[in-house]
């Protein structure tokens, strides 16, 4: 091989592993809070928040079985919202 190509793919390699390396560094559970629990008119649903910047992430992780989970995902990312104005 050609000193030129493989300069070329070593630095593949390196991006390639730079890239794997990152995207393995950010994990949803280094974000998680404590889970809280919001009494809505079917029943108890309980969230899982994450900090204050990663609202998106936010969901339920046990509902009423009468709840659909995206009804219940949508009331997790209202409170998160919420707590998110509250600063």
């Amino acid at each position: 091989m050609r000193p030129e190509a493989m300069h070329i793919v070593l630095k593949s390699f390196a991006a390639f592993g730079t890239i794997a390396a990152l995207s393995g560094c950010v994990s949803p559970e280094q974000f998680e809070t404590t889970p809280v629990q919001l009494q809505t008119s079917k029943g108890v649903v309980t969230c899982q928040l994450y900090t204050k910047d990663r609202v998106l992430w936010d969901r339920s992780i046990d509902r009423p079985a009468s709840m659909p989970v995206q009804e219940a995902d949508e009331i997790c990312k209202r409170e998160g919202y919420r707590q998110m104005k509250e600063g």
